[in-house]
């Protein structure tokens, strides 16, 4: 193994990048590895389990996992924002690992009350994690560093490793052995990834990285509190909050939940307040923010059906598709497999086009990788032509689609958070990427939304069949018809999105 050296600069290095990076890597690959290994379960565990007496318990199953979904991805922007001006990138990163260690051991717990804790748990310390261990990534490099872009590779090689081999691992015992070892080991996980993080901070690799940006910030009491202290009171009082909101499924107006208007009313407040930063920005500027927003939307849409993995095409794998050597919930390993596996090939592609000056530009990308999504739905509305008499359809199909919608993520994933800076001017770059955060919340109400229309009532744990399988396949039908439209869509209008987006590739 190679030894640690040090740079001129006297920081620690190891296989030619700062040291830190290797103790961030296992830091976040257990993270990843409790975060996925626990959603693998989730929406299995919620229809056999905390909604089984329930007709409609795949729609309260969609509702939940959906606000869920949204509330975790929200609550980043909030931890950033804390993390930037108040906490430092190291405590929020432990406090958001206690926390989310908290909410994975609680889930342990057959109570439905604690189910609802243990999930707001999760958002919470999602929100203090999830930003500032990438974050922190990035500060281990100088400006202009070339290393850096390789070394966040390595990193993202962590997260895929984690969600690869969390699902088959909770799932593995949960099913042998009860759900709630299949949680428990997902909190054991994310204690793992804690124990790395102190141990890099023990071994000083991190210099004074991480720090309070303001340390009279930090100290100033409020209420008679330091901001240090009260900053984690406040995170566990918000919990009950998010578990009675995580709880109310049902519809309070129309068809809406409590979290579905809440993400109503802040998108309503982004779209006038972006409305008016274009009326101030100069026409150049205009340009690119307009292809700034087109991308976050267009990413949207993606990670939307993506997501589906989740929720949808889970339940789909458990009552529809003949699984011989893996159970349903280990089916949520084979994107983070296929990402493993192809994200070098496709990276050098890029590589290969570039020297040839053939490399599409970013709209053309966002395009095929919506095409793809749409092809991978396609692949899964044409199962119901292979299924046998009780409706199970060959693994085969479920295989080529997350190998197919893997490609199309690596299309569009890596290069969309790099062109929100590019196309966003300085004075509103955090603004930007918080909005591009958020397009992930609100990827999951479109999950929730078409996780409702592809509900199956029953009581019956165990529903399969031909009826379900006709009411996934025809689903899957119209999502790919959607994915497939809205891709064209992209690809016909690229040309005139590479004007927007000007010198920016």
């Amino acid at each position: 193994m190679s030894k640690s050296v040090l740079t001129e600069s006297g920081e620690p290095e190891l296989f030619g990048h700062p040291k830190g990076l290797f103790y961030l890597f296992f830091a976040e690959l257990w993270e990843r590895f409790s975060f996925y290994g626990m959603r693998a379960l989730l929406t299995l565990y919620m229809v056999q389990e905390i909604f089984k007496a329930l007709v409609d318990k795949d729609a309260a199953t969609a509702v939940v996992y959906a606000s869920y979904g949204s509330l975790v991805y929200a609550s980043t922007v909030i931890g950033g924002q804390v993390s930037d001006k108040i906490f430092g990138m190291r405590s929020s990163i432990f406090l958001g690992g206690i926390l989310m260690s908290i909410g994975h051991f609680v889930l342990a717990i057959e109570n439905n009350m604690a189910f609802f804790l243990a999930l707001a748990f999760i958002v919470v310390g999602n929100g203090f994690f999830k930003p500032n261990i990438s974050t922190f990534v990035g500060s281990l490099y100088k400006d202009g560093d070339v290393r850096k872009d390789s070394g966040f590779t390595i990193f993202y090689m962590g997260i895929n490793i984690g969600g690869f081999v969390a699902p088959l691992l909770c799932g593995w015992l949960a099913i042998e052995y009860g759900w709630h070892y299949g949680f428990g080991l997902a909190g054991v996980g994310m204690l793992t990834g804690l124990i790395f993080f102190w141990s890099g901070i023990k071994n000083n690799v991190f210099g004074e990285k991480g720090l309070p940006p303001n340390i009279e910030v930090y100290e100033k009491k409020v209420l008679g509190i330091p901001q240090k202290t009260l900053i984690p009171i406040i995170s566990v009082l918000a919990v009950p909050l998010i578990a009675y909101v995580l709880s109310q499924y049902k519809s309070i107006l129309g068809d809406e939940t409590i979290v579905s208007i809440i993400f109503k009313v802040i998108g309503v407040a982004i779209l006038i307040y972006l409305i008016r930063i274009m009326m101030k920005a100069t026409l150049e500027e205009r340009k690119k923010l307009i292809m700034a927003v087109l991308i976050t939307f267009f990413m949207t849409l993606f990670w939307g059906f993506h997501e589906l993995s989740g929720s949808v095409i889970t339940l789909f794998a458990s009552r529809n598709v003949d699984l011989t050597f893996i159970n349903a919930s280990q089916t949520n390993a084979l994107n983070s497999m296929f990402i493993i596996l192809l994200a070098i090939p496709i990276s050098l592609l890029w590589a290969y086009l570039s020297k040839r000056n053939l490399n599409p530009r970013t709209p053309y990308k966002f395009g095929l990788g919506l095409v793809l999504a749409g092809a991978s739905f396609y692949i899964l509305a044409l199962s119901a032509g292979s299924a046998n008499e009780n409706g199970m359809v060959p693994f085969a199909y479920l295989f080529i689609m997350y190998f197919v919608i893997s490609i199309g993520e690596l299309f569009m994933s890596p290069v969309g958070l790099s062109k929100i800076t590019d196309l966003s001017p300085k004075r509103i770059v955090a603004f930007m990427m918080g909005i591009w955060f958020l397009s992930s919340a609100y990827a999951f109400q479109i999950v929730g939304f078409i996780s409702k229309q592809l509900a199956v009532e029953s009581t019956d744990v165990n529903v399969g069949g031909l009826q379900t399988l006709s009411i996934y396949t025809d689903g899957f039908g119209l999502i790919a018809k959607y994915a497939l439209g809205a891709g064209l869509v992209v690809l016909l209008f690229s040309p005139l999105m590479k004007k927007l987006m000007g010198n920016v590739h």
